[in-house]
This record gives C-alpha cells, structure tokens and sequence, in this order.
C-alpha cells in the first residue's frame, strides 16, 4: 500500500493545483463544510457542470469528514444521485458527515446544495481507513 502524503496539488482542495477547484474545508461538530462556485470550465452540457466534478467534490467532502477527524481514508465504493441540474456561477454549499464506522470501514454521506436549499446532488460512500 502507498503511504498517503499530501502535496497539495489535490484537483479539489490542493492550494499548488493551477488548475484545480481550492475548495477551503471546515469542520463543526463532526460535519465538513465547503462552498463551491462552479465555472464555465466545469460544464458537460452548456452551462450545465458536468456530474463528474459534482461527483469529485462529493468524493472529497467524504473523504476529508474522515480526514480531518483522524482517519485518513481512500474510497472504495461511492454511489451517487443526482437530483437538479448545478449551472454555472451558482453558489452552492458542500457537507459530509460520517454516518457508521467500524476498524476498517467509515460509512459517509454527502450533499451538495443551491443557496436556495436546492438539492443538486446526494452520495454515500464507503472508505477504507489507513490509519
């Protein structure tokens, strides 16, 4: 297995990407939070972000709640559902949270949201701890 180090070009979160998301991540009571802005860069369809990076962004909010709680994790199983379609510039609001967890495995679930409350997109994960 290859030891997990952190050179911040992550395509998500690393502040040395040029050409990654630098989402900024904050955790309150055991919750992860982040905002997220999406560009033109991001579409699939015209003016609509493509699902892969709404997928990425999920992967990452899950995998950080383990993270910045102790448990450095790698995903194993994501499942995610899209519910309305995410449009250039509109700000959205990012969370994860841990949901079960055991000496191998971390149960998490993600959403992503309009400021609205809009429901762009909801995702479980199941993620291997490497600790």
């Amino acid at each position: 297995m290859n030891k997990l180090e952190d050179d911040y070009h992550c395509f998500v979160c690393g502040e040395e990407n040029p050409h990654g998301l630098h989402l900024k991540f904050s955790i309150h009571e055991g919750k992860v939070s982040s905002e997220f802005v999406p560009q033109k860069i991001h579409q699939g369809y015209k003016d609509i972000v493509h699902g892969g990076i709404i997928s990425t962004i999920l992967d990452e909010a899950m995998v950080k709640v383990a993270l910045m709680q102790g448990m450095p994790a790698v995903t194993v199983e994501i499942k995610v559902r899209f519910k309305n379609p995410l449009m250039v510039g509109e700000k959205t609001i990012l969370e994860a949270t841990i949901t079960k967890m055991n000496k191998k495995i971390i149960e998490t679930s993600a959403e992503i949201r309009k400021k609205d409350g809009t429901l762009i997109a909801e995702s479980q994960a199941k993620l291997l701890r490497q600790d």
